[in-house]
């Protein structure tokens, strides 16, 4: 018994220690600085953040009824070069509370770590640049979306994140932090099935408010051609709308009710709304995860995927426009987003729906096809990448209008 007890405390010591060695790696891991991906276009790239008030619409998510809806926007654009400026911090002010907190806090890294391209507040570039509306995922925000906002600035455009106040984890207004709520991040989404009873109503529901949302940023940036910094440098003729999970679903609803949308792109979004039914006229880009059927070509094997595959197959028939649909092997939903260029140790990595390949090229291969997708969708020119075979291994080609 006394031996037994001996081997229980060395391997109760060894334990400790082990565990101990590797949470300190990991705080010194998620310590070091990273880059995000490098924007591949000519353009520098500046950035700038807004709050814009809807005064004609009351605020449906808002805990106190009454208030006119308000967004913060983060603006990346082509600026003009700079010389010796110093980039933007990842995560200004309260934005910072996007990062994990309580005890999985150190297995991130640290936001100050993450370094990206963008200058704040610069002068733009020569020239008038067409919008693209981006739309972040259900409880994600701008942010959280920067390697993919800095590409497509770079190559020419001016980019619109929409933070969706009260269903992202966070967002800030006048400085403070705003969580979500039940109205914006209901709990009707805890779930398998997206598409069944009150998840469908909720996805319905809110699909409204964040296609609203998106029309509204549209046309404050497409205002901004009159003065301020921008005056003059926008291209007020052509908006792309393009979004991630329910902000890709956003999107296409917010393209469908827009005469002034030239293409749509969702990026792993299971959809909702008008669209699915209606259809669109304008071009439409659908980019699934390996085991995503939001395209509408997959081999259901969990509750829900049948149901997001018919409604992706709903979305696609019922529109006349020309449809382009992949899937990214090794792909989870987390790598649309910044997380996959992030350090993230385990129990965090493993909780996240990251993939088994490297966050980079996920980015990569999304920045490639999504700009390959904006620029056909704004200037009508036929796109070598979305002709089938992709140059990728990692892309699956379901579909191509080419």
């Amino acid at each position: 018994m006394a031996r037994t007890l001996r081997i229980l405390l060395v391997v109760a010591l060894l334990i400790v220690v082990g565990l101990g060695a590797y949470v300190g790696y990991a705080a010194i891991r998620a310590a070091q600085p990273v880059t995000l991906p490098a924007p591949t276009g000519p353009h520098p790239v500046g950035r700038t953040i807004t709050e814009w008030t809807d005064h004609a619409r009351l605020d449906p998510l808002a805990p106190q009824p009454g208030s006119p809806r308000r967004l913060s926007v983060w603006l990346w654009y082509p600026a003009a070069p700079a010389a010796e400026a110093g980039t933007a911090p990842y995560a200004p002010g309260a934005w910072a509370g996007l990062h994990l907190d309580g005890a999985l806090a150190w297995s991130e890294t640290g936001f100050d770590d993450v370094h990206v391209h963008a200058v704040a507040d610069v002068p733009v570039a020569a020239g008038r640049f067409p919008v693209v509306v981006l739309e972040p995922g259900l409880g994600f925000a701008a942010p959280q979306y920067t390697a993919i906002a800095e590409n497509l600035a770079s190559h020419g455009y001016l980019v619109a994140g929409v933070t969706p106040t009260y269903s992202a984890n966070l967002t800030v207004l006048d400085g403070t932090a705003v969580p979500s709520d039940e109205a914006g991040n209901p709990s009707a989404f805890d779930t398998a099935d997206l598409h069944a009873g009150q998840a469908q109503v909720a996805g319905d529901r809110l699909v409204d408010v964040w296609a609203a949302d998106a029309r509204f940023a549209a046309a404050q940036t497409a205002g901004l051609q009159a003065q301020g910094r921008f005056a003059g440098h926008v291209d007020t003729a052509a908006t792309v709308y393009i979004g991630h999970s329910f902000g890709g679903a956003a999107a296409l609803e917010a393209c469908r009710s827009d005469p002034h949308c030239t293409g749509a792109a969702d990026l792993d979004g299971t959809q909702y709304g008008a669209v699915v039914h209606s259809g669109l006229t304008k071009p439409l880009l659908l980019i699934g995860s390996q085991d995503s059927c939001v395209t509408g070509t997959c081999e259901p094997s969990a509750p829900g995927d049948q149901a997001d595959r018919d409604a992706a197959r709903s979305l696609v028939n019922a529109g006349t426009g020309p449809v382009w649909c992949y899937r990214i092997r090794g792909a989870e939903h987390f790598d649309f987003t910044d997380y996959g260029a992030y350090y993230f140790a385990a129990p965090a990595g493993f909780l996240l729906a990251l993939g088994s390949i490297d966050g980079d090229l996920a980015l990569a291969i999304v920045n490639a096809y999504l700009g390959a997708f904006v620029d056909h969708a704004v200037s009508g020119r036929p796109a070598a990448l979305l002709a089938a075979p992709s140059p990728y291994a990692e892309v699956e080609v379901q579909r191509t209008a080419s």
